[in-house]
């Protein structure tokens, strides 16, 4: 089984990281940390990790200064849960999931999981089956399905739901062998363009401006990372867009945030302007969303050249199921993770991965590819195209291997997070307790400089830099 330092070393260098890097990167901790059959917490502490030393280079490159980055295992999985353990003013969070949302077994006795967070979601559901969102109701209209039949009906309907399927199942589908070709993280050049000069500042990223367009976990904690070392970070929401207040609580750290109605011609010309002086655009919209609004990746490099484009989608993107729509608990029920963690826990039924996983080691993966293409558009010019997928890491996850008794491991609850992994800072909420960043960098310390605020609370422009 490969050593966290070795996993590390394969992320760094598949994405064209210097070898003599990792000399100064020092992984602490031991696994397990939490109760899973997979190496969950070795996922977290290495994709932050490949960050935290992206961010420690580009530091190097603009400086001549080295530095060592070094990330505890146990603080990494707890950022990897970062939701969990966020308190304002001392309360914990609400519940996190919508009432129908969860699994349900089908009248071919298969399990399907819908994800009803987002009022579209959760109206498609019930559209499809014909019943109102009470979970009894939801569960006596599926048992008149097949659970295939239902998962393409509702995606039909634009419902977000995942039949559950086992490795053997998923492997076997022409999605899972088109991931099967396609890297971790896909960096590719898209055009030509002059390499940018590092602008001044005192951190890796000073002076960069990051568009982050996304919502949830993933592309938000992608943006999060970007903010604590430096970026100036806006995240563009749209005012009607529906969001999970506490995620994004958790996630604005450090970023600014505004609304922009893209859908009108106002709003696209605010993006194009915004575009225009930004370096790194992170976003996550459906699939082909943002090319029909004039903002594809070659769209924006012709705005801007030189700009880097993260695009995150859930399950690849090539493939049958480019453009479906997933989260994170979605694609773990259909990747093979939910059927194989309940089948070693001994249950007939799935069982979650212990953390949104895929979702947080999937921002730090945005990142950290983010960080490179910056690096190779400093150096060598061009604009460039980062791609990763919630699928790609879950291959990433499985094919680190399996814990033998790791669901026997104690979880780490509230009471059990050290005190040092967290800070208690002002917000546009109210005190915010929360996660630290665990990527510890020795010459310049990741923070985040500004607080998190509630939606749309800064105008649709830039900071002035200084």
């Amino acid at each position: 089984m490969q050593s966290p330092t070795d996993i590390l070393r394969n992320v760094w260098t598949s994405a064209g990281g210097d070898l003599a890097a990792l000399a100064r990167v020092r992984l602490t901790g031991d696994e397990p940390q939490i109760p899973s059959s997979f190496r969950v917490a070795v996922a977290g502490q290495t994709t932050i990790a490949a960050a935290g030393l992206a961010a420690a280079e580009i530091w190097r490159l603009r400086s001549g200064e080295v530095q060592d980055v070094t990330v505890d295992m146990r603080h990494a999985v707890v950022e990897c849960r970062s939701e969990r353990y966020l308190r304002l003013d001392d309360k914990p969070p609400p519940p996190a999931w919508d009432a129908i949302a969860g699994v349900y077994k089908t009248g071919d006795n298969r399990f399907v999981r819908c994800h009803t967070n987002f009022p579209h979601h959760r109206d498609a559901v019930c559209k499809v089956l014909g019943c109102v969102p009470e979970r009894e109701k939801v569960q006596a209209a599926l048992m008149q399905w097949k659970g295939e039949d239902f998962e393409a009906a509702a995606y039909a309907a634009g419902g977000v739901v995942a039949l559950m399927r086992s490795y053997d199942e998923w492997s076997a589908l022409p999605q899972a062998r088109a991931l099967a070709e396609l890297p971790l993280i896909s960096i590719e050049k898209i055009g030509d363009a002059a390499p940018k000069p590092w602008p001044d500042g005192d951190r890796p990223l000073s002076g960069l401006r990051a568009l982050d367009l996304s919502r949830v976990i993933a592309g938000p904690v992608a943006g999060r990372t970007l903010a604590a070392h430096g970026a100036d970070v806006l995240l563009v929401s749209g005012p009607e867009l529906p969001a999970i207040p506490w995620l994004t609580i958790d996630t604005g750290r450090g970023k600014l945030t505004t609304f922009i109605e893209l859908k009108s011609e106002a709003g696209q010309a605010q993006m194009r302007a915004l575009l225009k002086d930004a370096d790194i655009v992170s976003q996550g919209y459906r699939p082909r969303a943002l090319s029909a609004l004039g903002f594809s990746p070659e769209q924006a490099a012709e705005v801007n050249p030189g700009i880097v484009y993260v695009t995150l989608s859930a399950y690849g993107h090539s493939g049958p199921w480019a453009e479906r729509r997933g989260f994170d608990s979605l694609v773990q029920t259909t990747t093979g993770f939910n059927d194989a963690e309940g089948k070693a826990a001994g249950i007939d039924g799935p069982k979650e991965l212990p953390a949104q996983m895929l979702d947080h080691a999937t921002g730090y993966l945005m990142a950290f590819g983010a960080m490179m293409a910056k690096a190779r558009q400093a150096r060598e010019g061009g604009s460039w195209h980062v791609r990763v997928s919630l699928a790609q890491t879950g291959r990433w996850l499985w094919n680190l291997g399996r814990l033998e008794g790791g669901l026997n491991t104690p979880d780490i609850t509230g009471e059990a997070v050290h005190a040092a992994f967290m800070e208690t800072v002002s917000s546009g909420f109210s005190m915010l307790t929360a996660v630290r960043h665990s990527a510890v960098l020795s010459r310049t310390p990741a923070q985040w400089s500004r607080p998190a605020m509630p939606l749309g609370s800064h105008p649709p422009q830039w900071p002035a830099q200084s």
